[in-house]
């Protein structure tokens, strides 16, 4: 390691480099993490079900909008047994809102494989084996439930890795990730109450001070004196990331539907996007008034008065839905597929965020009442 030291404008300036910045994090890392790390309810725990479950939750979600859920899907759902167990839709109504619904499924089908096997796996590979657990997740519970000496590489370890050594590689590129983690395996402590938190303050880092968005906090950095990115001034154009794919635009027209003070709902299909979840019926493309019409009576609807119409757009990973929504009341049977649900059954459904405007009319237009109707 080489230090230089020389004044500039009567101020002092040290800059160290040295051919590996990781290897001089780990004692100011856990040193500041210990003193400034917020107090999260998984942190409080060693029991890697209530670990599990947060971090399947974190997956591509902020602390702020978990904390909640977390809170409720426990109290539903206290011990592994106990998800294992659960029905299909109170799974879906617990996750409701939070997105990426595959997650829930895999936390229940993994909960049958953990409870078959009487307890959990407390190795890397094995919670690997699980469904829904990949290098990152395994490598979090790994250390913070059972002292493994395992590296969890996430978006936010990344960013503050690539900073700190100037790796300007794209991250986005195959083996990036895989090289980075390895890098940071070779560094991590040796004492198991240090391993249980050091994953934990690498991604602490990046959230609060190694930020996304806007130059990163280097004062408040532990690992300041030796960044590299912070020296040689390329900190705030790091990490490197390759072009990303566009989303592309699907158009559905969505029906809200009024009968007899219920809303119709269908189920969707068992696979793909939403797979199983609850929607308001809705068509492929833009439909106008008059073909809008001619869809309800397809249904086997006689539309009896047009209430309004009701634009709104959700932006999953790969895809945008734009879509134009009616409001209308109407009579008939319409399909068996429908299911005609009061304001106390759209509650009990689990219906996807991505209906958000469509849901929260539906619940205002429900508990109007006869007026409402």
């Amino acid at each position: 390691m080489a230090i230089v030291l020389w004044y500039n404008g009567g101020m002092r300036d040290e800059r160290k480099t040295t051919e590996n910045p990781l290897a001089l994090l780990p004692g100011p890392l856990l040193a500041w993490f210990r003193e400034n790390a917020r107090p999260l309810p998984w942190r409080e725990t060693r029991d890697p079900y209530r670990i599990w479950v947060s971090e399947i939750m974190l997956q591509q979600t902020r602390v702020a909008a978990v904390l909640g859920y977390y809170a409720r899907f426990l109290e539903t759902f206290p011990t592994v047994e106990a998800l294992a167990g659960a029905p299909e839709d109170l799974l879906m109504k617990r996750w409701e809102g939070l997105g990426y619904y595959s997650r829930a499924r895999n936390l229940r089908k993994a909960a049958g494989i953990i409870t078959g096997l009487g307890g959990f796996p407390d190795t890397y590979q094995g919670l690997l084996a699980l469904p829904g657990i990949g290098d990152y997740t395994a490598g979090a519970i790994a250390s913070a439930a059972f002292g493994r000496r395992e590296a969890a590489v996430d978006g936010n370890v990344l960013r503050a890795a690539a900073r700190l050594t100037d790796d300007r590689r794209d991250i986005l590129a195959p083996g990036t990730k895989k090289d980075v983690r390895a890098q940071i395996q070779a560094v991590m402590p040796e004492n198991v109450e240090d391993i249980r938190i050091f994953n934990q303050a690498m991604m602490e880092l990046g959230a609060t001070v190694c930020v996304p968005k806007g130059p990163p906090k280097c004062g408040q950095c532990p690992g300041a004196a030796f960044c590299l990115g912070r020296l040689r001034g390329t900190a705030e154009n790091l990490p490197v990331r390759g072009g990303k794919k566009e989303r592309r635009i699907q158009e559905k027209t969505v029906f809200l539907l009024l009968r007899q003070g219920r809303a119709a709902l269908r189920r969707r299909p068992r696979q793909g996007l939403l797979a199983g979840l609850w929607e308001f019926p809705n068509i492929e493309g833009t439909l106008s008034e008059q073909d809008a019409a001619a869809a309800v009576s397809a249904w086997g609807l006689e539309a009896r008065a047009w209430r309004s119409r009701l634009a709104a757009k959700h932006v999953f990973t790969h895809v945008e839905w734009h879509m134009a929504g009616y409001i209308l009341e109407v009579s008939g049977p319409g399909p068996e597929e429908f299911c005609w649900v009061d304001s106390a059954g759209l509650e009990e459904h689990p219906v996807p965020s991505a209906f958000a405007r469509y849901y929260g009319e539906a619940r205002k237009l429900l508990d109007e009442g006869p007026a409402g109707r």
